[in-house]
Formats: C-alpha cells, structure tokens, sequence
C-alpha cells in the first residue's frame, strides 16, 4: 500500500522533470531564472535578517567538507575529486582570512576559519594518505587560466575604501577566486562522466551554499534600495561582487539541476549527459 502511495507521488514529479528535459535549452534557461527568483522571493519573506543567508552559506559548504572527509575516512579513496579546487578553495579562503582579521572580525571569521582547516586536510589526504587513488590525468585543469585573470583583475577593480591597498586588492582577489574555484571539479566530472555519491553530495552543497550567498547580497541590495552598492564603493567594483556571486551560482546550477533529477530517480550514481559542466 505504502509503495503504491509513493510510486504515484513520484509519477507527477517523473513527469515534469521529463517535460523540463525535452524543453529546448532556452526554455530551460527561463525556467532556471523563474524559478531562482520565486526562491529569491521565497527566501524574502521566510528570512527575516538577510545576514543569517550568508552565515548558512557558509555552514552548507562547511557540511559539503564534512561529506568529503567521511568518503575519504570510509571509503578510504579520494577518486572523482579535484586537488586543484581544493587548493583554489584553500587560496581563498585564506586571503579572505586575511582580510577578515585586518578589516572586520566577525562570525564568517571564525567559519572561514574551520571551513579552511578542513580544506587542508582534504588536501592532505588526497596529497599523501590517498595519492594512489587520486585521478590526476582527470583533473587536467590549468589553474593558472584562473588564478592570473583573477589577480589582473583584483588590481584593475577592487574596493575604494579607506582601507590599505593591499587589502583592498586582497579582498577583490578573493571575491572573483571563489567564483570559479570550482571549475577544476567540474572538468573532473566532464573528464569521468559519472559522479559517485559523496562527490555529488559535496558538488551540490557548493551550489546551494553559492546560491544562499548569491541571495544574501541580491536581497540586501533590494532591501537598501541599492544603498548597498554605494557603501560597497563606487566605480565597477559594487557591479563586479554581484556578477561573481551571480557567475558561481550559475556555474553550478545545470549540474544542480542533475543531481535533484537523479536523486528523485533514486540513482545512487549520478551520470552526465554529454555537454553539462
């Protein structure tokens, strides 16, 4: 009876995640912004302090290490996973470490602070422990296409606060570094084509915690009728942090859109068409 029950509550779900994947891919795209401004609005009115999406950002990632570190505590391999993000996820968090402690000493401190220790011992693990299962032919991704762009850009557009200018640069480095850390992990998956349980587990956490971080800056703009912007600084700098959150948020949102797919499909082993991420 109760299989019965739930077969007939998944025909309806089966069905409209059918009719979305035969949908032409600008469909698709307008379904994908239809439906990331009804969460905005959504999340509007349900959170009242918009500051609580951001430090929920930063306990989803948290959860999305503490997935990592049980696959390679039980499974004991570190197959399908990407050195190179870590590392770029590593890089980032410690210069905005740094300019937390220079500039504003909050609560993202201290979870920037945890989330990074964890960082670095997923790198460990993958470097030393587990180096034998590391797929390093797969994660192919030259980090330098990120890493140098990022840095040119942080010294032609970053703050105009009162702040020293190597803060400034820092704090702008970080900012669009986060937005495409996640790249490598992805042309890992591009180069396997199939994702095991915890990787995807991991992948999907960073595209909610990228989406919940993406809505706390979007509702405080709206919130301050764009003051926001203007206390950010002036120049291109207010434009450049809403387009990288934008940017990670949709870096991540076909692979999202996968992984909910395969979920109610009940596979355990996601796999990718041909062309996603």
């Amino acid at each position: 009876m109760n299989g019965s029950k739930m077969k007939a509550a998944k025909r309806p779900i089966h069905a409209v995640t059918t009719w979305v994947r035969r949908q032409p891919p600008k469909v698709k795209a307008f379904l994908g912004v239809v439906s990331a401004m009804t969460a905005l609005v959504l999340l509007r009115v349900i959170v009242h302090d918009h500051d609580n999406l951001f430090v929920a950002a930063e306990a989803v990632h948290s959860l999305g290490i503490s997935v990592l570190i049980y696959k390679l505590m039980k499974e004991k391999t570190c197959a399908g996973l990407s050195l190179k993000s870590q590392e770029l996820t590593a890089l980032f968090l410690a210069v905005r470490l740094y300019c937390s402690f220079v500039m504003e000493f909050d609560i993202h401190t201290l979870l920037d602070s945890a989330t990074l220790v964890t960082t670095l011992w997923v790198i460990y693990m993958i470097r030393f422990k587990l180096k034998a299962s590391y797929m390093e032919d797969k994660d192919n991704f030259a980090i330098y296409y990120v890493v140098i762009p990022c840095a040119v850009l942080s010294i032609l557009i970053h703050p105009s606060t009162h702040h020293h200018i190597i803060n400034k640069i820092s704090w702008a480095f970080c900012v669009y570094l986060e937005a495409v850390s996640v790249l490598p992990q992805l042309r890992v998956m591009q180069n396997t084509k199939i994702v095991e349980p915890f990787t995807a587990h991991y992948v999907f956490a960073l595209g909610i915690a990228r989406f919940l971080s993406c809505a706390h800056w979007v509702l405080q703009v709206l919130d301050t009728r764009g003051r926001l912007l203007t206390a950010l600084g002036y120049g291109f700098w207010p434009i450049m942090v809403l387009l990288s959150e934008i940017i990670q948020t949709f870096i991540l949102a076909d692979f999202c859109y996968y992984y909910v797919q395969s979920l109610m499909g009940g596979q355990l082993v996601l796999r990718l068409p041909s062309g996603v991420v």
